[in-house]
């Protein structure tokens, strides 16, 4: 049955309603559209995306990042002569020599001989060199440490290095330290080494955000050539191949062209033919139509470089992997995930409680802010009145030494008592009455 709201329910053997799916209001033109704009990202990736080296796209995007490398160096002080200001070697060398680390080892000789890493693959095998949280996280732990951390056969390996020394007087100070040297050395690597671009060649730049998670991945046997490796050496040799951040670049390139698309067609269809304000009309993810739209734009462009990878490849697994465009899969798969958790309301279920938490920790701050302005110090003398009264209270075993603890009690608290002169006394008299101030 269908609810009012568009809501498709079903019932259970028990009885119960489940939320199978929500009616998403598209059309025949809706679906099209999509398709349509998803064939023109798969065939932008299929003849101008590609592979590394063989690419139409690459030279761009390896040019915008030179061109970042060189700004970012300019920033933090380069001041390059005429002859080299459009020199990127001159600039990843600059940036080489400020941003050093203890965890830039390059070949096998500079780990003890532990496991096979040459300059090819080194930004890889080291986690430090990750341009994720990954990489953050044990770039912080090498610098603290003086170690180097890298995934060799499958495995997680920490070697000791030379000691290294954080600048900063202060804890907080050499973590922020830590993480400008993290950046600044990702930077001098992300375009390659000096050396490499020195000598006209592209070298290798870091890896593609948790692209590193792939070394774990020792399991497959696949096809390249005569040989069968599994997955972790065929993400190695892809890196080796060009298979690097700048290329990432340029496989995001279809991507951005297929949602743009169908986000503009979207907004212009439901302003020109429906008639809706404007406000309806931003192409946001609450839309149920426009999310569909999306998930067949992205589907048809992971299909279309899917086929292109398997019929290029000729059977050599190594060759589809490079022509498969990873960040397309990747946020297929991620808008599939989000749709589900939107149609079972796991997102909903979520959200309220992510709120939840934040009201949580906004009460939590308040309440921190009324301790700071607590006086610790007065609080502590009057702990120490209080716990010295209890003591006397505890070793009173006649009512004449009460009294006079009592007493002693009020003056040193500054308690003004409620009666005057002697208690008796005063209680003797009923015309006197008891005043607490």
């Amino acid at each position: 049955m269908e609810d009012e709201a568009g809501k498709v329910f079903v019932q259970d053997s028990q009885g119960k309603t489940e939320l199978l799916r929500t009616a998403d209001k598209c059309d025949k033109y809706d679906y099209l559209m999509a398709v349509g704009c998803g064939v023109i990202g798969g065939v932008i990736d299929i003849f101008l995306v590609g592979s590394p080296g063989n690419s139409a796209l690459e030279k761009w995007s390896d040019e915008q990042v030179d061109k970042t490398v060189k700004g970012f160096a300019k920033t933090v002080g380069w001041a390059p002569k005429d002859e080299q200001k459009n020199s990127v070697s001159s600039a990843i060398g600059f940036l080489e020599k400020k941003f050093k680390v203890n965890y830039d080892q390059r070949h096998t000789a500079d780990v003890g001989n532990l496991f096979n890493m040459n300059i090819k693959n080194h930004h890889l095998m080291s986690l430090s060199h990750s341009p994720d949280i990954v990489g953050l996280f044990f770039s912080i732990l090498n610098q603290f440490t003086s170690t180097s951390s890298f995934i060799a056969d499958g495995q997680l390996i920490t070697i000791s290095t030379d000691t290294f020394e954080l600048q900063g007087k202060n804890f907080i100070a050499k973590i922020f330290s830590g993480i400008a040297n993290w950046f600044g050395h990702i930077m001098s690597d992300i375009a390659g080494s000096s050396g490499s671009r020195g000598n006209t060649g592209r070298g290798a730049g870091v890896a593609l955000p948790f692209y590193e998670i792939f070394q774990f991945c020792k399991f497959g046997k696949f096809s390249v050539k005569k040989d069968k490796q599994d997955l972790a050496i065929i993400a190695i040799r892809a890196f080796q191949e060009g298979y690097d951040f700048r290329f990432g670049l340029t496989t995001i390139i279809p991507i951005i062209i297929t949602e743009l698309s169908i986000r503009l067609m979207w907004a212009l269809r439901r302003y020109f033919q429906y008639e809706k304000p404007l406000r309806e009309c931003i192409p946001t993810t609450d839309h149920a139509e426009l999310r569909v739209m999306i998930l067949l734009g992205n589907g048809t462009l992971c299909v279309m470089d899917g086929a292109d990878a398997a019929i290029r490849s000729g059977g050599n697994f190594l060759i589809m992997f490079t022509r498969l465009n990873i960040i397309a899969w990747f946020r297929f798969v991620s808008l599939v995930l989000k749709e589900i958790c939107i149609r079972l309301g796991i997102k909903d279920a979520l959200q309220k409680e992510l709120e939840a938490f934040k009201r949580v920790n906004e009460a939590i701050l308040v309440y921190l802010v009324e301790l700071e302005k607590i006086d610790v110090e007065a609080y502590r003398r009057e702990v120490e009145n209080y716990t010295e009264y209890c003591r006397l209270l505890d070793k009173t075993s006649d009512e004449e030494t009460l009294n006079m603890v009592l007493d002693l009690s009020f003056k040193q608290l500054g308690v003004k008592k409620a009666w005057k002169g002697d208690f008796d006394e005063f209680m003797k008299n009923r015309s006197n009455h008891l005043v607490f101030e």
